[in-house]
């Protein structure tokens, strides 16, 4: 698998997973988590999955700014429903660093280590999603003002010419790369940006 080269360039985040450590999948239990992991969960790469991914980011150094996050201690709430427009995509990267899920994940090991109950939806808060810290309660709400990085206007006229394979090859070429330069653009150049990642506490 060949990802673009600014994939290498987008931020890491590191957690520590007492689970990974307990069963030795990981020395310590840290797990380093990149874009192009978000990519291969999601199958796809575009300004949701980018965005998902530094909302993540930007609510875990908040909320651990001294120690690594703890996969497995965060409780995440959307605010959005399950089915409502790309919340599931949001959803399943948050889950995918955080460990959260609804009812589906890991029921643990002697009352230890369940990551069940920890994922909601349809919640009302001001922002995207609140991440809470399980062990002190402590939480941050985040957006994304993807807004803040347009898409290049030709995408307009490509994106349905390529839907519907009208397209030549030089053209579905540029549509590709038009639409990897926004994702390039929002986690390269924005992934710092706080009016970009909005983190309110």
């Amino acid at each position: 698998m060949h990802f673009p080269e600014f994939f290498d360039a987008a931020p890491r985040i590191t957690v520590r997973d007492p689970l990974a450590r307990f069963l030795g999948a990981a020395e310590d239990g840290v797990i380093d988590y990149t874009y192009g992991d978000a990519v291969r969960l999601a199958g796809h790469s575009c300004p949701t999955v980018a965005g998902a991914y530094l909302m993540t980011r930007a609510a875990l150094r908040a909320l651990y700014p001294e120690a690594l996050p703890e996969r497995g201690g965060i409780r995440v709430e959307l605010r959005d429903e399950q089915l409502a427009g790309v919340t599931g995509v949001v959803a399943n990267v948050a889950s995918l660093v955080t460990g959260a899920t609804h009812d589906t994940g890991f029921k643990g090991i002697g009352g230890h280590f369940d990551r069940r109950g920890l994922l909601f939806f349809g919640a009302g808060i001001p922002g995207q999603i609140r991440f809470t810290r399980v062990d002190t309660g402590a939480s941050v709400t985040v957006f994304a003002r993807l807004d803040r990085v347009p898409s290049d206007p030709r995408i307009v006229s490509l994106l349905p010419r390529c839907l519907g394979g009208s397209a030549t090859a030089d053209e579905a070429a540029l549509f590709r790369s038009l639409w990897q330069d926004r994702v390039r653009t929002l986690l390269v150049e924005h992934a710092e940006d706080p009016e970009t990642i909005v983190v309110q506490r």
